[in-house]
């Protein structure tokens, strides 16, 4: 037993004689008497536990607790206090200690109450280790769907796949998969065996970007106070690398990027010694970068570097055939998930999923599906169990954000028939409602019943 822990005490009587209790008992023990020493003394003894008292001559243990979590150490705290107060150990747990004991500390009370913090962060770490797993579990290409343009796609990747140096921009509508083609790229590279790592670039404050890509050294920033943090870059050696979300990028670390695929070397922040690097680089984008490049907010020599092959995912509108096997797969997930019997899609809800928009794709389709299957009571999913989509499906639909897209026959239309359809349409969708379908029509309820007696459309809560 390995265990380091560190006790946080004013009183030097107290620490010595805790230190060398834990010591009997198999830990490792050291002692910080001065909470304006606490951060730093963390960082360099990287305890695995802390002890920390409640009442210390400079500081209250509670806001050291709340500062600890702000800089994330991620370490489980028990909380120690010569004060029998119900209400002060209330707070200790709800701000996040792992336990509270009183002085004098009971030594058995103490070993079981560390034993406990200690084998929850183990299992916590094991977790963790078993979700990665599962995230990294090999895809097929029916995970994708079986439509001609999923065929092709997956043709082309499996190619490229095969070298394991070549740089590949993926691009495609939010939402399309284009993480999971990164993923089937490297799962069929000769890197395979090596670690995946994605970097989400539109999710990274600023100041942060740099030490997530290449890491830092201690002291390099206000708050980096370990030793080393290792970057993504390096988390990737000798795998591959995804750069989702690549537009989001400052111009900035776009040139640091740029001389890391060009040299294949880096610094870290604050550090001086060059890091050689060997891995496979892939990007991802939902904006167009040649588009970024014309508007000088994406540096044209980087999209040269990136773009040495690439691969456009097709939006879920225009590979409709593939809906059916995505929405049994997400089904069977959810089913799985839940504990819930559900055996199949009855045809009219499968036919309202095929003809809906799907605007958000693979990713809008895979939510509802988890959506209904969570309310679901039956052992089929049917169309009233998706009426949600129904609510959303309108001849409204936008296409740019201003205008809907309408559809005049060759021969074409009268006037009359539009708006009558349209009102039809609107009243269908606010089931009845005509305040709502007025706000929808942008148009005052008065003036909407007076269109409707016009066009002979009844006043009812039942169409359909």
């Amino acid at each position: 037993m390995n265990n380091k822990i560190l006790i946080i005490d004013d009183d030097e009587l107290v620490c010595i004689s805790l230190k060398r209790v834990l010591v009997k008992l198999g830990y490792q023990a050291e002692f910080c008497m001065n909470g304006d020493e606490a951060s730093e003394k963390i960082s360099d003894y990287e305890p695995d536990l802390i002890l920390l008292d409640i009442y210390l001559t400079t500081h209250n243990g509670l806001e050291l607790l709340k500062e600890f979590q702000k800089q994330h150490f991620n370490i489980p705290i028990i909380m120690i206090t010569g004060y029998s107060d119900v209400k002060i150990a209330v707070n200790a747990m709800k701000t996040g200690a792992f336990d509270f004991l009183l002085k004098p500390i009971d030594i058995e009370q103490l070993k079981i109450a560390i034993d406990k913090a200690l084998n929850v962060v183990y299992l916590k770490n094991e977790v963790d280790k078993l979700q990665l797993r599962l995230k990294e579990d090999l895809l097929t290409r029916d995970f994708f769907g079986t439509s001609q343009k999923v065929n092709r796609l997956l043709t082309s990747v499996e190619k490229l796949a095969k070298s394991s140096d070549t740089t590949i921009l993926i691009e495609g509508e939010s939402g399309t998969g284009k993480e999971m083609i990164a993923k089937f790229i490297h799962q069929n590279s000769p890197r395979k065996d090596a670690p995946f790592i994605q970097i989400n670039c539109s999710a990274i404050p600023k100041e942060l970007a740099e030490s997530e890509f290449f890491g830092h050294e201690k002291g390099a920033f206000t708050g980096a106070l370990q030793k080393t943090k290792l970057g993504k870059f390096e988390l990737a050696s000798k795998g591959t690398i995804l750069l989702d979300e690549i537009g989001e990028l400052s111009l900035d670390l776009q040139a640091k990027l740029l001389r890391v695929l060009q040299e294949k070397k880096f610094f870290r922040l604050g550090g001086e010694k060059e890091i050689a690097i060997d891995v496979r680089i892939l990007a991802a984008t939902n904006r167009s970068l040649e588009e970024e490049v014309k508007n000088g907010r994406f540096r044209e020599d980087l999209f040269y570097r990136l773009n040495v092959a690439n691969v456009i995912v097709p939006p879920l509108r225009e590979r409709k055939e593939d809906i059916p096997l995505l929405a049994y797969s997400f089904l069977k997930e959810f089913a799985l998930k839940f504990g819930k019997p559900i055996r199949g899609i009855e045809d009219n809800a499968l036919e309202l999923l095929k003809t809906y928009p799907w605007k958000g794709n693979v990713r809008e389709l895979r939510n509802a599906v988890e959506r209904a299957s969570l309310l679901l009571e039956e052992d089929e999913l049917k169309e009233r169990h998706l009426h949600f989509l129904k609510n959303q499906n309108s001849v409204l639909t936008k296409d740019d954000g201003e205008q809907f897209v309408l559809k005049i026959p060759s021969k074409g239309i009268a006037i009359e028939v539009v708006l009558k359809a349209l009102i039809q349409k609107t009243l269908k969708i606010t089931n009845g409602n005509q305040v709502k379908a007025a706000k929808v029509l942008g148009l005052s309820r008065s003036k909407l019943r007076y269109r409707m007696e016009q066009l002979g459309i009844e006043v009812t809560k039942s169409i359909q």
